[in-house]
């Protein structure tokens, strides 16, 4: 049985009585804005480099997964950080350090140099993408946290359509390296000050007592069954999800989509990803955590299956695949809330930072893997069979990932 972790007691002075919308608004801002300059840039900055400088792009391309990485391993501490101290500071920094680093990533003279500078990113990464500002809304909204869960998720959905049209039309009259110190200026000025001014809020203080320590609770938790079962669901589901969508056009196109409308249905996931999001409170009222997580991974599983076996239509592909989206988008809410739902608010930063760590390498390395699962398998069709396997298994595992004590009941 998973230890509850206590809960602070609400006062007058905490965040929940009087925060205000401002905390989410900023965040909305920021996390576009983050998102933006350090992940969707890339993509799009990715051919350039690559035709200026000679790196490969396998070689780019593992730099910033590798960024990942760290982002996924620096979370854990910062987790504990977070709970100890607030947002504030850490996210304020995160946003001096992505600043830094966009700096060194712009003037790497060689590989080595680009490699650091992503390290870099992948620390300030940490604390200023999605982790960290669950934590902020989760702590300051409690327990109507879900709301605004929803919409940072539905906001921030739109960092890739505000900056990949930017960044290429940086890139259309900047150099690669240009186009970062332009993007670097923009992430400075928007990120910066309203990390440090809008996140200015009292933070709720863990209540402890001598029979039940929240250090202690913590590990209980993360020692626990279902907090083990709960991670590999997720992971597992993350890892069939990323390469799901990195590797759909290869598999539209094989199905005899053009490049064109494979790029669409990618681009027309992202709309079901928003409808799965918009929907996500109804499922929280009328299913409980165990079935809602069970049932969406299962139907992820479904989407991949379909996939992988429907030889055409197009059109119906394409409905499939609009379909992934939707359960790619309640799947980052389930995972935003799945400590919350399940241990309480308290502590609710570092179980995340544990919960979301090989989530995201497992997100970091799908797309390699998938595209070498692909070759080695004998192409699309047969990497999304095995995918759907690993979906299915996942559903099989959150069977088990909810504790037989439920702290919030």
């Amino acid at each position: 049985m998973s230890r509850a972790i206590p809960a602070p007691v609400p006062t007058a002075d905490t965040p929940a009585a009087g925060t205000g919308n401002v905390p989410l608004i900023a965040l909305c801002v920021t996390e576009i804005t983050s998102w933006g300059v350090l992940y969707y840039a890339f993509p799009v900055l990715a051919p350039a480099i690559t035709t200026d400088t000679g790196w490969s792009t396998p070689a780019i391309t593992a730099a910033f997964s590798a960024a990942l990485v760290v982002a996924a391993l620096i979370g854990i501490p910062v987790g504990r950080l977070l709970d100890q101290r607030g947002p504030r500071a850490l996210m304020t920094g995160g946003s001096v350090l992505a600043t830094i680093s966009l700096l060194v990533l712009a003037a790497a003279p060689n590989l080595a140099w680009f490699t650091l500078a992503w390290l870099l990113a992948g620390i300030a990464m940490s604390a200023v993408l999605y982790q960290p500002a669950f934590a902020a809304l989760t702590r300051y909204y409690a327990p109507r946290h879900l709301a605004a869960l929803t919409t940072l998720t539905l906001v921030a959905g739109l960092a890739s359509t505000v900056f990949a049209p930017l960044t290429d039309a940086l890139a259309t009259h900047l150099s690669w390296r240009h186009t970062y110190l332009a993007l670097a200026a923009v992430l400075a000025a928007i990120t910066i000050p309203l990390h440090a001014i809008a996140l200015r809020r009292p933070w709720p203080a863990h209540t402890t007592t001598a029979a039940n320590n929240p250090s202690e609770a913590v590990a209980a938790v993360v020692r626990s069954r279902a907090f083990v079962l709960l991670a590999a669901a997720l992971t597992l589901s993350g890892f069939a999800m990323y390469a799901v969508l990195t590797n759909l056009i290869g598999l539209l196109t094989t199905r005899g989509a053009s490049p064109t409308t494979a790029a669409w249905a990618l681009g027309l996931g992202g709309i079901g990803q928003v409808a799965g999001r918009l929907g996500y409170g109804l499922l929280v009222r009328h299913t409980s955590v165990r079935t809602r997580t069970v049932w969406i991974l299962a139907l992820s599983a479904a989407t991949t299956g379909a996939l992988a076996a429907l030889p055409g239509p197009v059109a119906l592909l394409i409905a499939v695949a609009v379909l992934a989206g939707t359960t790619r988008g309640i799947a980052t809410l389930l995972q935003a809330t799945a400590v919350t739902d399940r241990w309480g608010t308290t502590s609710y930063a570092t179980l995340s930072g544990v919960l979301a760590a090989p989530i995201t390498i497992a997100a970091a390395i799908a797309p390699w893997a998938g595209a070498a699962l692909a070759s080695t398998l004998g192409g699309y069709p047969a990497l999304f069979t095995a995918l759907t396997a690993t979906a299915a298994l996942s559903a099989l595992l959150a069977t088990g990932s909810t504790p037989a004590h439920h702290p919030l009941k």
